[in-house]
């Protein structure tokens, strides 16, 4: 296991204070150079990053979905992840928000040739970040291990991933997730209220204008969740809405993209918002940028680039990373009338993962506020900021 933490606490938006970094146990050196192979990926001509693995399954349109199957990991595909995050209330009226992912990298397309238990085809990893919006105070836990002598691995026929006592499995249509540590913990139970939704076309989502960069992507975008989060010896019982997204692919970014802007918004009418927004390198936006709108009664609308704005109102600096983040958005989307204003509960909501995926990106909680057709609207979201720390092209 490879373990590591980091704890601070975060005045929104101020970059002047910031308390000590502490670290965890750091774990094989021989684990983290498979990491680096593995994020590293294929490389054609002049280091130009491949679209796709040799030997793994390309994502492509037609896929025909089956549940609770696709639930499960896809070994035939090089990377995937099952992504939660979430709003919680507790008993007392304290305020959290929540995310918990696992990630899975196959290191070949192959089962190793070995008769050793130790080989391992993939590699797995997890993050847990817990923001407290009323204690003013956000903590990440990570974890790492490889796919072998069932420390980590998953079904695949069902939802079923682990690492370590890390979980997130199902029964039925209802899913537990949980994840411990010594002073942070969560165990929540998630109830779909909404059928799969699948993003781009019919869950085939491009990530590279005019290429073959692509994954298979669906959401479910309104859980109903209850349980216990446990932090700093304090037990509290919590109610609230998760979002679940699971992403698999064979290909990476492109090298001329850096990073991506990532939105999932819940919003008090019932409906929700997910856009994302592919940056490339001279800081343009990608053409294959896209969005899903899902109304209350689940049915979608496909967005493509031309039908969003959005509009960074404000910046935030890591004091750790150096790293320098939008923090506040202004999205307007005529079509479906919508003109909101996201802005962070938390300030520092950046997660620097030394000791799994080694890629450092903001991940965090937001306010919506706005209008929609000219009636007030209101919700919360999470939002994912990746490249910022250092461009992404040709990895994940």
């Amino acid at each position: 296991m490879v373990g590591h933490s980091t704890e601070m606490t975060a005045p929104e938006f101020s970059p002047l204070r910031h308390p000590g970094h502490r670290s965890g146990r750091s774990g094989p050196l021989a684990v983290l150079m498979l990491l680096l192979w593995a994020l590293g990926g294929p490389v054609g001509p002049a280091g130009a990053s491949a679209p796709e693995a040799p030997g793994f399954l390309p994502a492509r349109p037609g896929y025909v979905w089956e549940f609770p199957r696709d639930h499960g990991a896809h070994p035939g595909y090089r990377t995937e992840w099952w992504y939660y995050t979430g709003h919680l209330r507790s008993d007392q009226g304290e305020r959290f928000g929540y995310q918990l992912t696992f990630f899975r990298v196959a290191l070949s397309p192959a089962p190793p040739r070995s008769t050793s238990a130790w080989p391992a085809q993939h590699l797995y990893f997890a993050h847990f970040a817990l923001t407290e919006v009323d204690g003013r105070r956000f903590t990440f836990r990570e974890r790492a291990q490889r796919g072998a002598l069932g420390l980590a691995g998953a079904a695949t026929d069902r939802l079923h991933v682990w690492v370590d006592d890390w979980r997130a499995e199902a029964e039925g249509d209802t899913m537990r997730l949980v994840a411990r540590e010594e002073d942070l913990e969560l165990d929540l139970t998630l109830t779909p209220a909404k059928p799969p939704v699948f993003h781009g076309e019919g869950g085939f989502s491009r990530k590279a204008a005019g290429t073959d960069h692509a994954s298979l992507y669906y959401s479910l975008t309104r859980l109903h969740t209850r349980g216990r989060v446990s932090v700093q010896g304090r037990h509290l019982t919590v109610t609230g809405e998760s979002w679940m997204d699971r992403e698999f692919s064979s290909s990476q970014l492109a090298p001329h993209q850096t990073g991506w802007d990532w939105f999932a918004l819940q919003l008090a009418d019932g409906s929700e918002l997910m856009l994302y927004q592919l940056r490339l390198l001279d800081g343009g936006v990608d053409a294959a940028s896209s969005g899903t709108h899902i109304d209350p009664q689940g049915r979608t609308r496909h967005l493509t680039r031309e039908d969003f704005t959005l509009t960074v109102t404000g910046h935030w600096r890591s004091p750790a990373s150096g790293a320098r983040y939008p923090a506040g958005w202004e999205i307007r989307v005529p079509g479906l009338g919508y003109h909101l204003f996201l802005r962070p509960t938390l300030a520092d909501q950046e997660l620097r993962t030394t000791a799994s995926t080694r890629i450092t990106y903001w991940e965090g909680q937001v306010t919506v506020e706005g209008h929609r057709q000219g009636a007030p609207i209101h919700g919360l979201g999470y939002v994912e900021l990746t490249g910022y720390a250092g461009p992404l092209g040709g990895r994940f």
